[in-house]
């Protein structure tokens, strides 16, 4: 079943062929949009299930209070950004902001299309590289433990630590069920018990509060 959506970039003509493209592939394109500024404005009036965004110049900070803003008013919609991966500001930025997944601008159209796919069922849609390399980024080592690292890490069991180390790591449901040994199910308990811990909607918007206070390398410290 096709992906009910909106696409929106800084070129008129990049998003209308992503749209027409889309579409011939089974989704339902709600609308198209420029610059990237009107994105919010689309998704809270057409209500998708997700907004392809392409960030072209994000220097101006548009995307990312677009992003901010659905994530607010529509925290439902999953917001998939493709653009620059050389400048891993952006793409930290686009996780501290609340996107669900990052994607190359020059990315084939069935990688574009897998994303939407999996943002929709709840999953993080990004490379686990792409993700480490971005939580690098934000990570600011500390000469002494932050306090709010500190205060986040004994909200957890040990158990949930792990699972917030593998979701930082890019892991889906099934990795994390695999690589401790439990049921998915159960997997799925402790994921979402972390969310509610953390104060997050998302997978990635728990590893950017993470990565922001110092909680994986506190997590890091208790796992060695």
């Amino acid at each position: 079943m096709g992906v009910r959506l909106v696409v929106v970039d800084d070129h008129r003509l990049l998003a209308e062929a992503l749209a027409a493209a889309l579409q011939l592939r089974g989704h339902r394109v709600l609308a198209v949009g420029t610059p990237t500024g009107v994105a919010a404005d689309l998704v809270v009036s057409r209500r998708p299930e997700a907004c392809l965004l392409g960030v072209a110049h994000p220097q101006d900070g548009a995307a990312f209070d677009a992003i901010r803003r659905i994530r607010r008013e529509r925290p439902e919609v999953a917001v998939v950004v493709m653009g620059n991966v050389d400048h891993l500001a952006t793409v930290a930025a686009a996780f501290a902001a609340g996107a669900a997944g990052y994607v190359r601008q020059d990315e084939r159209i069935e990688v574009v299309e897998r994303a939407l796919g999996r943002v929709r069922a709840g999953e993080a849609a990004v490379s686990p590289e792409l993700l480490r390399a971005s939580f690098d980024h934000l990570l600011r080592p500390a000469a002494e433990p932050d306090d709010e690292a500190l205060r986040l890490l004994r909200l957890l069991t040990r158990r949930e630590a792990e699972v917030l180390a593998r979701i930082a790591d890019g892991q889906d449901t099934h990795e994390i069920a695999e690589g401790m040994r439990i049921a998915p199910s159960t997997a799925r308990t402790h994921v979402q018990r972390v969310l509610v811990k953390l104060g997050a909607r998302t997978r990635l918007e728990a590893a950017a509060v993470a990565a922001r206070t110092g909680l994986l390398e506190q997590v890091g410290r208790v796992s060695d």
